[in-house]
């Protein structure tokens, strides 16, 4: 082959891109086109094509010596040397610049492939072959005919079926140009990648992913067009499982995806996941881990329930049949109808028991006959327990455990199993994708800057030109005039009466058009009104199509079009004006009718606002609709593949019925009935995988997929970073702005004149020149008599001021600065003259003088303040408003933050500039610039005192009305403020438990080990907790009373009302006595929890006087006892945390009403449609076999069910019976009226009842091609529950969040705040260290016990124990009489693991750790369970499967990850035990309502002798089920039974009808404000606790190596195990930290000693407990500038400031002192000198005699430096010095010390077995080994010396490193 020589283009560098080639056409014979240079030649291309500029020189002129050849060998540069990188790059330039226009087509070549249009083609292929593998079925391709219309020549098993040849010729044809055509691309990128790989680099990869794929998919269509070509053969029969293979092609639609989705974060920033330094990516795959672990985490709990499942309850065997009935070959004639399961025990008291014509017996089912639902064993029993888990048909189940075990149990496993694994093990899911979407946002924010303008932001002005050189800013107006209208008409589009007139037209006409309605009764009626409401229509239709025009003629059509209101204003107009066609009036045009309803969200700014910032940002949530659309496409293809060859399969029938089966899965309405109805029809073989495949999707569908709607929501509440700042402040500002404002119950008394209570003084003197009969105020004779001095007046107003500021207020008071004299002295005068008596409405008041006095002294605080921070001696506001700089260079995080406070400390001589950018460290160590925010954003201070003034401001007015209204704080305007009945009342109301304890002596808070529950038994007064008792007591009387046990007929129930009733009488009378009833601060009723204590007491009151016999329905005797249910609810204003739970979802109130309008908006406009196009057209005879309303008469045999999930028999034999016929529409959904389509839509809406909707609809448009109507239901579905109900759980998180400030916080603030909380959730460890050296065999123990594979032996073990459990234990089953001898052998192996521990680290040091103590405990009751169960093995079987139980939970403890998800699980349920609490009452007050209400209402479809509401404990089963939204809409309709279904009374309690109002009312109210409103609460508390878990140490500002560390060195120190370690001892702890933690001694002595004195100082010298050092190491580790919030910013600073403030004074003390002290050594002389020689020479052989390898201990490290003991890290010839630790021990008053000194180890096997042998400082002879007494004096001494320089070191050494 010829070559061709390419010269490099111009402009392009050699160094980068060493040959690039230029444009070539070759001609297929080897001569070059017209105008080209031929093959072999030079080409001299035309820059101008190459890209460059005109009048570029040639390549030539530029770079002539440097060529390339295009030959066979692929492309060569010429005069270079050939390398692959060489070839490499020549060949990226080559593709990059190679004309594709100027390419002849051909597979060498693949140039063709890019081209625009080819891509077009291939992508187009690529939709046509996803289309066509789902139309290519055997329901599509054949058609079932019967046998006879058949030639006799067939084969049999191709008898049943004919081909569709039209349709089977279509596809084949299509399918074979698909697969041509991907053949041809894949063949030309294969080659053209050989080609590459054989000119460039032979080492390289050849073969992309992607061209791998695209083979396999074109090989497919091959495999595919083969498998049609068997089909048209009859070789296989056409539901053949060989169309599986077909499968694997319908993953073609992925490259179209793989093409448009391109993850691009600006026009200019692309994020590459493939980069292993990427953040993004890293979250990803720490996300995707976190998925793993929290699946890990529900495997576990589905495991536990499994195996407590099948030992609980095992097979559900046992049904009712007929006494003569074959078990072993049950028919459905012999079973009971329904068929019922039973208790085989006759004569026990739980259970069902049988009929007598039934009895209870086991049956025993093939696998066809049986379903998969049950405990039979471990597989069955989990595959149930994951299906109850999804919360779809758990209460059948329930129900057939109640009715053949004891009822205690079906209820504890059931309600608990929902509990954890509902409610709170699957929500976890949520919040790993709200974590993952909160990161990603930040590190998006990071990348890209804040978020964009949204439409409210929008720039009004943009840069025009206005000369040639000159720009100007004009203003954009969108809606100025541009079309061919006067400016008159301009003015009314942009008038707000225009803007109204059309919304209130908008709502006229959804009105209109909701008045639809059909009545079967008055058709001809409806028929009129039908006729009205269509030239209506056209009325409507009209107007809004001139609206548009008009607006075309003002603006133009170009502008009008701009706007996307306008756009979608145009299609509604044009829409409904084609809708208007009489053909066309009801049809789906309909829908642009209803659409107009979405306008009328401008009619409310709020509303607006809300919409915009839920779905303003609409590519985020756009792009997360079309994912779940395409989720939902793939797998409903892939499904289709997988099952469409099953026959009678309805499901998977064709695409759109496996799309409805895939989207029913999806929202988990009827997806077990899916699940199973394909596990049925596989086999027993296949249905495994098919339930594999199934839980897989489910799990992903609804714990990925719909959490991610969730996470969206949320992210677009989150607010920017800078926002979150501003509104901290705002927040502040705020409250501080309403705290001085009176209650208006309060500020009513105001409005009258100032009445002051006056006195008369007596026994004056005569020469006095008052009058006789003199008046005086109350007030001040009161004062006058107390003689109030002027440092009372100081107390007096500083009463009010915080902790804080009463200082420094006492010491402006007391020593003012010179410059402030002159106000001081006014300040002196103003409260020294004060005279109260002058005070009247002409003059300034008392509060006036008093806040003009505290101003003054405020200035003077401030100018003093200012000076300190001007001398760099202060902690004044200069300390918040300079930037960050800088750290110091060093790897621990406290020298880090230490160097930058320390910079700023230098800076408090001068404040940063407004504007002035200031390096910022941030938390990972890296420098940014930082720019200060005003002063006035940060002005902490300033907040601080307009809240003390609004306190005071407020404090000051009820004084004043105190003192100038004698009836102001009056209880009942007649009992006085100093009575004593008042006084004695409020003693009674305000007794109330102090959980603080202190010591006598010392005045310290003693700590108790019962402290939580002191905490709870001071929650509320006594009197209080008196009536939370006598209200649950009644309560529990109330859940006695049924409609056949009422209070009026039992004098027992009476009692506990009127011990009710006279208990809250009681009640009140203190607290009205004590407090008043309304117009006093601190009264009765004061909120809405008063309004309900009154109102309940009333109820209570009236109904125990009247007592009434005859209730008839809807009198005011029935609501008198609804009222009286809600008496529970007393303890929600009985307890405070509960009263807060309540408080937190009124304050979130808007948002939730928001909400609720908008689902609303969006369940009318559905309903809306519905009415218009399904009125009336529902109806249908009930004998579906008859289609018309004329042949719907007479009677038909109705088949009866009797089973649920078996399948025995067929549809034929089931029993049937004779039922007339009736033409009615369905009873429990209907679109004949608005309401009545609503109230169906919202029952869809909790995706209750959709399923039977939607196959209703397909079946009535079974004639339809498509069922428009039945997609239309799923439409609604998927908009109202993918994002109207998650609205919901994203609204009621936000709130939550904002509602604790934690939606305020920026991102390091809330890692601050998990940090807080995941510290105190650590403990310290309390495992013993290692045995000594002399403990050999305890090493050797401990070393084997400890070891991880002892620790992965004993965790196989206990899992190994646990799957013995798969089968029930009972003693008739041998095998379980096996299983349990092997538990038994288990429990002998963990026994004697417990002996081996206790013999390594002792058993005092095995029981210091409570995971120890709960491994010994259920050791010894498995030991006690062999000893029973040798002694008889037919009992105790319940003992033994607990002890394996307990053993199963130890599995946690041996796994961080299952732990620290467990321990998360656990804090959510501890921190939302009030809101548990809350749901218990809430249920328990609807339960006792509903036996009201629904207590006689006979059995219907789904109330019946389990579910009803008889007694209270039926009653709270029933809702509990409503909230799992199990049916709760069926339970609804049947109690709405009203005449002539069921027969009324006068009296309510023996009617057995419903109540239609009463009914709607009561479950939509109960099932809004429990499932969408409390439960999402706890997910709320869950996504706030799981931070916990999620935070990792690339992220987290303490890594859990860190505090692993600090766990390990606190062992060390505290040999006790106590948990507290006295300051001494915390030096020695500091000391020896190491890693991110560790202090360096060298550089770091200054911040070693601020953390000393930080521990002293807080403590007082006293014991530090193991999470305040954990606290304070944490402070010391971040910037508390970023992470830290306003207030606790300012006290952290000012504690350090003062720890600064006493190091320095300590420093100079001991600077002086060490001065003074070598004064006085110079000044010795002689007789000292010998003494101080003898003393240093006996010291040096003393301490040779303790270690003779060294000669100078002091020369290798100080004993006991600081706390005692200097870690000294050298090591030399392997020996490791390990220095001890000095204790001080107290005996009554005598006190001693410790110390530990170094027995050094040579040998380097026990170099880490350094041992710290104790010496005792009077009794050195033990260490020294001589008896020699002035050796021992000596030593004695010498040490005690050494003890004290150590305590004292770090202030002695280096004491002039500050100033």
């Amino acid at each position: 082959m010829e070559e061709a020589v390419i010269r490099p283009q111009q402009g392009l560098q050699l160094s980068s891109i060493p040959m690039v080639a230029a444009v070539a056409s070759v001609s297929p014979s080897g001569q070059s086109g017209s105008g080209h240079t031929p093959t072999g030649g030079n080409l001299s291309p035309n820059p101008a094509a190459l890209g460059a500029p005109p009048g570029s020189p040639s390549p030539q002129q530029v770079a002539p010596q440097h060529q390339v050849q295009i030959g066979a060998g692929g492309v060569t540069p010429v005069g270079l040397p050939s390398s692959p990188t060489v070839n490499a790059m020549a060949e990226a330039a080559f593709d990059d610049r190679l004309d594709p226009n100027a390419v002849a087509i051909s597979p060498l070549n693949p140039k063709w492939l890019e081209s625009k249009w080819t891509q077009g083609i291939l992508l187009l292929s690529c939709f046509v072959s996803f289309i066509s593998i789902c139309v290519n079925t055997p329901n599509m391709l054949f058609t079932k005919v019967k046998p006879s219309k058949l030639s006799s020549n067939s084969a049999e098993n191709q008898a049943e079926f004919e081909p569709n040849l039209t349709v089977f010729w279509t596809l084949f044809s299509v399918d074979l140009f698909l697969a041509l055509l991907f053949s041809l691309e894949t063949l030309s990128t294969f080659l053209h990648a050989a080609r590459r790989k054989s000119t460039l680099d032979e080492a390289a990869r050849p073969f992309s992913f992607s061209m791998i794929f695209d083979a396999i998919i074109s090989a497919f269509h091959w495999i595919s067009l083969i498998i049609q070509g068997l089909f048209l053969m009859r070789v296989f029969n056409p539901y053949c499982p060989i169309v599986i293979l077909r499968l694997p092609r319908t993953l073609i639609i992925l490259r179209p995806l793989r093409h448009y989705l391109s993850f691009r974060v600006t026009a200019n920033k692309s994020v590459g996941f493939n980069s292993e330094d990427n953040k993004v990516s890293k979250v990803f795959r720490r996300s995707g881990k976190q998925v793993w672990n929290v699946t890990m985490f529900l495997l576990f709990f589905l495991c536990l329930y499994g195996l407590v499942g099948v030992q609980f309850f095992g097979a559900l065997n046992h049904h009712c049949i007929l006494k003569d009935a074959n078990a072993s070959d049950i028919q459905i004639d012999d079973l009971m109808i329904p068929d019922t399961h039973c208790n085989p025990h006759i004569g026990s008291d739980y259970g069902y028991h049988c009929p007598p014509m039934y009895e209870c017996k086991e049956i025993h089912l093939r696998w066809d006959q049986r379903d998969y639902n049950g405990f039979d064993h471990f597989i069955y029993s989990i595959f149930t327990v994951y299906e109850s888990a999804s919360q779809e048909g758990w209460i059948l189940t329930m129900y057939k455990t109640q009715d053949t075990f004891e009822f205690w149990k079906s209820y504890v496993y059931f309600f608990t199993l929902i509990f954890f694994l509902a409610w709170l093990v699957k929500n976890v899911f949520i919040a790993v994708v709200i974590e993952t979407f909160a990161e990603l946002r930040v590190q998006f924010q990071q990348i890209c800057g804040t978020k964009n303008f949204g439409l409210e932001d929008a720039p009004t002005q943009r840069f025009a030109t206005a000369g040639p050189s000159t720009w100007e800013i004009v203003t954009v107006d969108e809606n100025k005039r541009r079309g061919l209208a006067p400016e008159i008409c301009m003015r009314i589009v942009q008038s707000s009466a225009f803007h109204l007139t059309a919304l209130m037209l908008v709502l006229a006409d959804a009105l209109l058009a909701a008045s639809t309605h059909y009545s079967i009764a008055n058709q001809e009626q409806v028929r009129n009104w039908n006729e009205i409401l269509y030239y209506g229509q056209i009325l409507f239709t009209v107007l809004f199509d001139l609206e548009a025009l008009f607006k075309i003629f003002c603006l133009g059509y170009a502008a009008y079009i701009e706007r996307g209101l306008h756009k979608f204003e145009f299609l509604v107009a044009v829409g409904s004006t084609i809708r208007l066609a009489p053909t066309l009036y009801q049809s789906q045009f309909t829908y642009f009718q209803v659409l107009r309803v979405v306008r009328l969200i401008k009619m409310s700014p709020v509303t607006e606002e809300f919409v915009f910032k839920i779905f303003g940002p609409t590519k985020k949530l756009g792009t997360l609709i079309m994912f779940t659309m395409s989720t939902l496409i793939l797998t409903s293809a892939v499904s289709l593949q997988l099952f469409c060859h099953i026959d009678d399969l309805k499901h998977f029938e064709n695409f759109i019925q496996a799309f409805m089966a895939m989207f029913q899965i999806l929202t988990q309405e009827g997806w077990v009935e899916v699940m199973d109805t394909t596990m049925w029809k596989s086999g027993e073989w296949f249905a495994p995988f098919v339930a594999v495949y199934f839980v897989f999707y489910h799990l992903f569908a609804t714990l990925i997929v719909l959490c991610l709607f969730v996470a969206v929501i949320l992210d677009n509440l989150e607010l920017d970073e800078d926002v979150k700042r501003i509104k901290q402040l705002k927040a502040r500002e705020h409250k501080a702005g309403t705290e001085d404002k009176l209650p208006w119950r309060l500020a009513l008394f105001e409005k009258f004149p100032d009445t002051p209570q006056m006195v008369t003084v007596n026994k004056l003197s005569r020469n006095s020149d008052f009058p006789s009969d003199a008046k005086v105020r109350d007030s001040f004779m009161r004062n006058f008599i107390s003689g109030g001095t002027e440092n009372e007046v100081l107390v007096k107003l500083i009463e009010g001021v915080s902790e804080q500021m009463k200082p420094r207020l006492k010491e402006a008071w007391e020593e003012p600065t010179a410059l402030a004299a002159d106000k001081t002295k006014e300040l002196k005068k103003l409260l020294a003259t004060e005279d109260k008596r002058e005070l009247t409405k002409n003059q300034p008041n008392y509060f006036t003088r008093k806040m003009r006095a505290l101003a003054a002294l405020k200035d003077c605080i401030r100018y003093q303040s200012l000076n300190e921070q001007g001398n760099g001696s202060g902690s004044g506001l200069g300390m918040l408003y300079r930037g960050n700089t800088s750290s110091a260079a060093g790897t621990s995080l406290f020298a880090t933050q230490h160097a930058l406070r320390q910079d700023r400390r230098h800076r408090r001589s001068g404040s940063v500039k407004l504007g002035m950018k200031v390096d910022q460290t941030k938390e990972n160590g890296h420098v940014s610039a930082f720019t200060p925010v005003k002063t006035r954003d940060l002005d902490i201070k300033i907040l601080q005192e307009k809240t003390q003034q609004a306190e005071i401001k407020r404090s000051a007015k009820e004084e004043n009305l105190r003192e100038n209204h004698p009836l102001f704080d009056t209880p009942l305007f007649m009992v006085g403020r100093e009575c004593r009945l008042r006084k004695f009342c409020q003693m009674i109301v305000t007794a109330q438990y102090n959980p603080i304890g202190r010591d006598r002596r010392t005045g310290l808070i003693k700590r108790s080990t019962y402290q939580p529950f002191f905490d709870l038994l001071a929650l509320v007064p006594y009197l209080d907790w008196a009536m939370i008792l006598v209200t649950i007591l009644s309560g529990c009387s109330m859940m006695f009373e049924t409609p056949f046990h009422r209070v009026v007929e039992h004098e027992e129930l009476q009692v506990a009302e009127y011990i009710f009733v006279t208990a809250m009488s009681l009640e009140l009378t203190f607290k009205m006595l004590a407090n008043g009833l309304f117009f006093t601060p601190n009264a009765v009723i004061k909120d809405f929890g008063g309004v309900m204590d009154m109102i309940i007491y009333l109820n209570g009151l009236v109904f125990l006087a009247w007592l009434p016999e005859d209730v008839p329905a809807h009198s005011f005797a029935q609501y008198l006892m609804v009222g009286r249910c809600m008496r529970p609810l007393r303890i929600f204003s009985l307890v405070p945390d509960m009263r807060r739970v309540v408080y937190e979802l009124v304050r979130g109130f808007r948002e939730i009403f928001l909400v609720s309008v908008l689902l609303v908006a969006l369940i009318f406009i559905f309903a809306s449609y519905g009415v218009q196009t399904l009125a009336g057209k529902l109806y249908r005879c009930n004998d579906l076999n008859v289609r018309n309303l004329n042949e719907c008469r007479g009677n038909y045999l109705q088949k009866i069910a009797v089973v649920k999930y078996l399948h025995i028999g067929t549809p034929e034999d089931l029993p049937s019976i004779l039922v007339p016929r009736v033409w009615s529409k369905p009873r429990t959904f209907g679109f004949d009226n608005i309401f009545q389509a609503m109230l169906t839509l919202f029952e869809c809406l909790s995706l209750e009842g959709y399923k039977e909707i939607a196959e209703y609809l397909i079946d009535f448009e079974s004639t339809v091609p498509i069922p428009v109507n039945g997609l239309f239901v799923h439409v609604f579905v998927f908009i109202g529950c993918l994002i109207g109900v998650t609205l919901f759980v994203g609204v009621i998180i936000a709130n939550f969040q904002e509602n604790n400030g934690r939606a305020l916080l920026t991102v390091d603030q809330r890692r601050w705040e998990d940090l807080k909380r995941r510290l105190s959730l650590v403990q310290p460890l309390h495992l013993p260290p290692r045995p000594g050296d002399r403990y050999s065999f305890r090493q050797y123990v401990y070393d084997q016990i400890m070891s991880k594979r002892a620790k992965r032996l004993i965790a196989f073990l206990a899992v190994a124990q646990s799957a013995l459990l798969g089968v029930k234990w009972e003693s008739k089953n041998e095998a379980a009489i096996n299983l349990a001898i092997l538990s038994a052998l288990f429990n002998v192996l963990f026994a004697g693991e417990a002996i081996m521990k206790c013999v390594a680290v002792s058993f005092r040091g095995y029981w210091q750790s409570f995971r120890n103590r709960y491994d010994l405990f259920v050791t010894f009751l498995g030991l006690l369970w062999n000893v029973l169960f040798a002694v008889n093995s037919e009992q105790f079987w319940e003992l033994g499967t607990l002890v394996v139980m307990l053993r199963f939970f130890t599995i946690c403890g041996k796994q961080a990850t299952l732990k620290m998800l467990l321990l998360t699980v656990l804090v959510s349920v501890y921190k939302s035990f009030f809101i548990i609490l809350s749901l218990f009452v809430l249920i328990l007050c609807y339960a006792l309502s509903g036996v009201i209400l629904f207590g006689t209402v006979k059995y219907g479809e789904n109330l019946h002798r389990r579910a009803n509401f008889h007694n209270a404990g039926h009653a709270m089963t029933v809702l509990f089920r409503i909230v799992t939204g199990e049916d709760w809409n069926k339970i609804m309709h049947d109690c709405m039974l009203s005449p002539p279904m069921c027969t009324e009374a006068p009296d309510y309690w023996d009617s057995d009808c419903g109540s239609f109002t009463a009914s709607i009312i009561f479950f939509c109210s109960f099932y809004v404000i429990l499932a969408y409103i409390v439960l999402n609460l706890l997910v709320a508390i869950i996504v706030e606790n799981f931070s916990l878990f999620y935070s990792n140490d690339a992220d987290a500002l303490l890594s859990y190596n860190d505090i692993k560390m600090f766990q390990e060195k606190w062992k060390i120190v505290d040999r006790e195990r106590k948990g507290y370690i006295t300051t001494i001892q915390v030096r020695f702890l500091l000391r020896h930290l190491t890693g991110r933690l560790q202090v360096d001694m060298v550089n770091d002595k200054l911040l070693f000693k601020h953390m000393c004195c930080e521990a002293e100082k807080t403590h007082n010298g006293a014991e530090v407990s193991f999470h305040e050092i954990l606290s304070m190491l944490a402070y010391r580790s971040v910037d508390i500038r970023k992470v830290l919030q306003l207030e606790e910013l300012l006290e952290r600073e000012e504690l350090e400031f003062s720890i600064e403030e006493e190091v320095a004074k300590q420093t100079i003390i001991n600077w002086f002192n060490k001065i003074v002290k070598a004064r006085n050594v110079r000044r010795q002389t002689t007789g000292e000198t010998f003494i101080s020689q003898l003393r240093h020479q006996i010291e040096e052989e003393v301490i040779q005699k303790w270690n003779p390898n060294e000669t100078n201990v002091h020369k290798q490290g100080s004993i006991g430096g600081g706390a005692g003991g200097s870690s000294n890290n050298a090591a030399d010839d392997g020996t490791t010095e390990k220095m001890g630790q000095f204790l001080t021990a107290s005996d009554g008053s005598k006190k001693y010390k410790k110390g530990l000194c170094l027995k050094k180890n040579v040998s380097s096997e026990s170099e880490s077995n350094a041992s710290l042998v104790y010496i005792d400082s009077w009794k050195a002879d033990t260490c020294a080994g001589s008896g020699a007494k002035v050796q021992s004096w000596w030593n004695a001494a010498i040490l005690q010396n050494s003890i004290n320089a150590s305590v004292d070191s770090e202030d002695s050494d280096d004491s002039d490193d500050e100033d």
